[in-house]
């Protein structure tokens, strides 16, 4: 690997960014243990939506650590009107991380131990929005489909943003706790007019050659937590001429809530709204959906 870099090996918690300047190829990895396990704390989730948001955080960070800047901010949206899982969320900004699901329980319950995507949502979409550090918005949405949610953050990629796109993630439940991992993996090449058409592209040899590699990615490489993210992209690319390692940003759980926050929001509403908005204590109850936390403000 021709980058002489000396930075310390990453292994959780952080992200790491590559790109493979021969083959016109940048990439993403993660993998979460600690915050994984602190987002996830805060709801009594059962263990396939636990699995689901295990994944939406991963790809969250993935997607999310393509901006920059500290206020860019990437917010994934899941939605379906008929599925078990009604709403899933999840947004990243700046190496924060935070998410949460609605579902049925009930109906749940009722599919076994690992339902698969369209079981979970039935006919839904799927929303990516990016806010740019200068707070310039572009969001684009697909339909809900593949075995998935990396397989349909690869039709977002592939659709709206017309930039091939491979995504792997994993994750394992064990003694140890919950880890969750993922790659991605895109083309940029330009073409002599501009951005050169999707399916040109995704017969490029250069993309080609890079998808085989990246997808020759396990499972158990990608949560083995003995094995540092420097030494999968060596493993993956190692006869590359160059492959170029960007230490990423720390990930933290990112619930923004606080009761100086909701106060500014309720006092933006009329007075005869706040006064129906009261308890019996007088005071104005609010819950955080991300953290579960609720917030009883004497305003």
């Amino acid at each position: 690997m021709a980058d002489t870099t000396d930075i310390a090996e990453t292994f959780a918690d952080t992200l790491m960014g590559f790109t493979l300047p021969g083959r016109n190829a940048r990439g993403r990895m993660v993998r979460m243990d600690s915050v994984l396990e602190q987002v996830l704390s805060a709801h009594d989730y059962p263990a396939p939506i636990t699995h689901l948001l295990g994944e939406a955080l991963v790809l969250g960070a993935l997607m999310g650590g393509l901006l920059k800047g500290e206020e860019a901010q990437m917010t994934m949206q899941a939605q379906t009107r008929s599925g078990i899982v009604s709403l899933l969320v999840c947004d990243y900004r700046a190496g924060a991380v935070r998410g949460y699901a609605e579902f049925d329980g009930e109906r749940l319950a009722r599919l076994g131990a690992n339902p698969g995507l369209s079981a979970l949502f039935g006919e839904g979409y799927l929303a990516i929005t990016f806010e740019t550090e200068g707070r310039q918005r572009y969001q684009g949405i697909v339909p809900l489909e593949g075995d998935s949610l990396a397989e349909a953050c690869e039709s977002y990629f592939g659709q709206s943003e017309q930039i091939p796109t491979l995504i792997r993630v994993a994750s394992r439940a064990g003694a140890g706790g919950r880890t969750a991992a993922g790659l991605l993996v895109q083309h940029l090449p330009e073409g002599e007019e501009g951005r050169e058409r999707l399916h040109v592209r995704m017969d490029h040899p250069d993309w080609e050659h890079v998808a085989v590699l990246a997808g020759s990615l396990s499972h158990e490489e990608l949560l083995d937590r003995d094995l540092s993210l420097e030494a999968i992209a060596w493993r993956l690319f190692h006869e590359e001429k160059e492959v170029r390692v960007q230490p990423g940003a720390a990930l933290s759980r990112g619930c923004r809530c606080t009761a100086a926050h909701y106060e500014a929001i309720i006092a933006r509403f009329p007075s005869e709204e706040q006064e129906d908005m009261r308890g019996p204590d007088g005071r104005i109850s609010v819950d955080c959906a991300f953290c579960s936390k609720t917030f009883a403000l004497a305003i």
